[in-house]
């Protein structure tokens, strides 16, 4: 468990520290003596997440790495997959939309924060505290306008909510997806649809809010009812807007700073958790723009 199938594990501590190991038992040689303590730190830690977790995953292993280790169980999904906090940040995430009425999540893709907030809004479901999900974005992005686009409205918004959809179906099935829908207690719609409500007893999410101007923001935030959360995601680096307009959610994070009950919770590419070569994109991209 500690060493990974295949080695895997040694093999990005070598990587991350340029070193040759060879383990031995419980013995663990290095070929570098400077690097004996850190790595004895480290391997103490994956050791510890053994014992408490179980099965230890390459993303726990590169978290430990870059001291960010984090893991907490937080939901099961379908058959016998189980969803768990696994970094600093999400935990930090999490926290946050625990103790503030509306939550801004602002970071780079692959740092969970849409499943996050859906899992967070489904186990207010499951304990009776809402009685309603309501996830929304701009559906109008990258110069495309819906007039231009073949189906009817339904066909035409669906592909931008998809990874919504998606969210869902890995954590309830498609099934029960479409199940929550037909009743009413999960709407997944355009930010549009949101204009002139009160959402009451909901936890309502705004996905994609790079995307949004400041005017639709605004409508967005003012649509909170008694007894709702909101959660607010959003990723700077990725606004596709004309450059002449403003991003609603660039513009609200200055606004709305000195609300004691709406935090904002910056993630960072040490929080990616989707393939280790995304994270490496998103740095290399970082690098660039700095440049």
């Amino acid at each position: 468990m500690v060493l990974g199938d295949e080695d895997k594990n040694i093999k990005l501590i070598e990587n991350f520290y340029n070193v040759k190991i060879e383990v031995n038992g419980s013995i663990v040689y290095c070929d570098d003596k400077t690097k004996v303590n850190v790595l004895k730190k480290v391997f103490e830690s994956i050791i510890s997440a053994c014992e408490t977790n179980g099965l230890i995953e390459s993303q726990d292993v590169n978290n430990i790495l870059n001291d960010n280790y984090y893991k907490e169980f937080i939901a099961n999904g379908v058959g016998l997959k189980k969803f768990y906090l696994r970094t600093k940040g999400q935990k930090d995430l999490y926290e946050a939309f625990e103790n503030n009425v509306i939550t801004f999540a602002v970071g780079p893709a692959g740092t969970g924060k849409t499943f996050l907030a859906v899992v967070y809004a489904y186990n207010l479901l499951k304990k009776g505290i809402i009685n309603k999900i309501i996830i929304t974005r701009p559906v109008v992005e990258s110069g495309e306008s819906l007039g231009f686009l073949p189906g009817d409205l339904k066909e035409k918004v669906d592909p931008y909510l998809r990874p919504i959809y998606d969210s869902f179906d890995s954590l309830i099935s498609s099934e029960n997806t479409a199940k929550l829908i037909e009743k009413g207690i999960l709407e997944i719609a355009p930010l549009a649809y949101m204009r002139g409500r009160t959402l009451n007893d909901a936890c309502i999410i705004l996905d994609e809010a790079q995307n949004t101007v400041p005017s639709q923001i605004k409508m967005f935030m003012t649509r909170l009812g008694f007894n709702s959360k909101m959660i607010i995601n959003g990723d700077i680096t990725q606004i596709d807007l004309p450059k002449s307009r403003q991003s609603g959610l660039v513009e609200a994070i200055k606004i709305i700073k000195d609300i004691k009950e709406i935090e904002v919770v910056y993630m960072s590419n040490k929080d990616v958790v989707r393939h280790p070569v995304v994270q490496k994109i998103i740095e290399a991209y970082e690098k660039a723009e700095k440049e």
